[in-house]
């Protein structure tokens, strides 16, 4: 299950809305690059996936392919603003380690498979 807190909610509602585009979703998934082995990916799409497990969460719809809901199975999605800029922090239990950067993790991979 993909947890959004409500402040992500309410960025990912205010990027809806600046777009225009009312058919978007967040496309959440994992790629391997970064200096601890994965990196989070996120994006607007309009089109699913055969493969997609689509989530929905206070009318905010969210899509991760088969591939990566294995290491995003309990991801918590977060906004944090200051004063320098915001950005998006992932939160993630299946993560083994995690890079300074923030985005970039390493999963032991038993856990991976185990949690699903």
């Amino acid at each position: 299950m993909i947890n959004l807190t409500e402040t992500a909610l309410q960025e990912v509602r205010r990027l809806q809305k600046k777009s225009g585009n009312d058919r978007q979703f967040l496309r959440l998934g994992v790629v391997n690059a970064g200096c601890s082995g994965m990196s989070y990916t996120m994006k607007f799409d309009t089109e699913s996936r055969v493969d997609d497990h689509l989530f929905d969460q206070d009318g905010v719809r969210v899509a991760v392919d088969a591939a990566s809901l294995p290491y995003l199975g309990e991801l918590t999605l977060d906004w944090s603003g200051d004063l320098m800029g915001g950005g998006f922090r992932f939160h993630n239990p299946s993560a083994t380690h995690t890079c300074g950067c923030g985005s970039s993790f390493s999963t032991n991979p038993e856990a991976a498979t185990a949690a699903h």
